[in-house]
């Protein structure tokens, strides 16, 4: 009792962890990428296996039909009836399989194609009172699902042992005479024939769906491989548009490309480049906000940052839309240049419409906050030096008596007034309003006629 229980216990577990998956759909087990690609592969293979018989079975119907006419003799209408039939479960497992049912569960579809083939001489020799086992559907069926579906072999076993289990059973229980298909054969030789010819079918099938694992899992693992690293490079790429975007606000844009076509660090091509250019048509602004210095003894730190900030975030705008140079702010100084690092023919009058907006602009800021502030602003024409200088914190900054004389403009002006240089008025007297203000004394330059920027005409 006790090793009957442990067989049926064994029996039990052997078809629900080994055979029920075969005939189950892949989803309600769960099963591996691999998996559902053997399903959908003994899918694909079955339907093309389906047609292949039925095209075959069909060619045997039509040479008995041939013989029925032409050679009566030869003619046997047992196979003629064997072969409808057939056809008939062929076709009719063909359309199973084009149902969802079929998709969901190719593995009974595997079986009754199998068994549609090899069982229909069985059942015929049943018919005739005699047990025949044959050695034509047996083997080339066997052999053919080998080849056409040559995934889950355990399937290939079990549609084995069915035909196997039909041969012997009738034996058995009917007591059916066995007929040899041949004189010369011995039912020693009969059982050694069918053994090989299941054991390679089934080793073929094992071997093959080893290696087609094994090519899966390294082929996924490849995919895997390149997922993720698409995922760094996209990373990576991420990176290198932020560290772009936060050096483009640094340096100008034509310097970050120059940079970037150094086959070095952004530290090493800093240092190995030496970018410098010389230029000999620029317009150099200084704006400076008068009485800034004064009022941060009287305003909280934060509140001062605040506005100094909304200020020279207004000019940022400004020069973008103007498309100047930024170079760098001093305190509450503002610089800004025009004809540099791409050279332009207008410069003059794009540094002058910045200066007028620039006034006009943090008027504006005045109305709408309730302060006060004035600014000066000095403009000065002329050849300058640009380059990038340092390593860690580097700048692109300008050189040059061009600077100096803005810069003096810029401190020698009158609150809420664009004051230019006799260089810069020459390049501007027939576009802008402008009102001589006499000659000044310039720290370093000495007496200098100067004018002050009122508008466009």
């Amino acid at each position: 009792m006790m090793q009957s229980s442990s067989r049926k216990t064994w029996l039990k577990s052997f078809v629900r962890n080994k055979l029920q998956p075969l005939l189950q759909t892949p989803e309600s087990q769960g099963f591996a990428n691999y998996d559902r690609w053997c399903h959908q592969f003994m899918y694909r293979r079955l339907n093309l296996g389906l047609w292949l018989a039925i095209t075959a079975y069909f060619t045997f119907i039509g040479n008995q039909v041939f013989d029925w006419f032409f050679h009566r003799a030869d003619f046997k209408s047992g196979w003629l009836i064997t072969q409808i039939a057939v056809e008939g479960l062929l076709l009719t497992a063909l359309g199973l399989l084009q149902s969802p049912w079929g998709r969901r569960h190719p593995g009974l579809i595997f079986m009754m194609f199998s068994w549609s083939v090899t069982l229909s001489s069985q059942v015929r020799a049943t018919l005739d009172q005699v047990s025949r086992p044959s050695i034509i559907e047996w083997p080339l069926m066997f052999f053919a699902q080998a080849t056409l579906v040559p995934t889950h072999w355990l399937l290939h076993l079990v549609t084995q042992l069915g035909v196997l289990g039909y041969y012997l059973g009738t034996q058995v229980l009917l007591k059916l005479p066995l007929e040899l298909p041949a004189s010369w054969m011995t039912p020693g030789f009969l059982a050694l024939y069918f053994f090989w010819i299941c054991s390679i079918s089934d080793l073929s099938v094992y071997l093959y769906d080893r290696l087609a694992r094994a090519q899966f899992n390294s082929r996924h693992a490849l995919e895997t491989a390149f997922e993720q690293l698409e995922v760094a490079y996209g990373q990576v790429k991420q990176e290198q548009e932020l560290s772009e975007t936060l050096l483009l606000n640094i340096l100008p844009d034509s310097i970050v490309q120059r940079l970037k076509q150094q086959p070095t660090t952004i530290s090493e091509s800093l240092t190995r480049a030496k970018i410098a250019d010389s230029f000999t048509q620029a317009a150099v602004l200084f704006g400076d906000i008068v009485g800034f210095t004064e009022l941060s003894s009287k305003m909280a730190p934060d509140e001062l940052v605040h506005l100094l900030n909304q200020i020279f975030s207004r000019f940022d705008q400004l020069a973008e839309q103007h498309q100047l140079e930024k170079i760098k702010t001093i305190g509450d100084a503002y610089m800004m240049v025009s004809g540099l690092p791409i050279p332009r023919q207008d410069y003059a009058e794009a540094i002058a419409d910045m200066a007028l907006d620039m006034i006009q602009t943090l008027n504006q800021f005045n109305a709408e906050t309730g302060q006060d502030f004035q600014m000066r602003i000095g403009i000065a024409t002329g050849p300058v030096v640009a380059g990038v200088i340092g390593i860690k914190k580097f700048i692109y900054d300008l050189w040059g008596d061009t600077v100096n004389i803005a810069s003096r403009m810029e401190s020698h002006g009158i609150a809420n007034e664009i004051q230019l240089t006799e260089v810069t008025y020459q390049k501007l007297k027939y576009k802008y309003q402008l009102e001589c203000r006499g000659t000044i004394n310039v720290k370093g330059k000495g007496e200098m006629t100067t004018y002050l920027l009122k508008g466009k005409k």
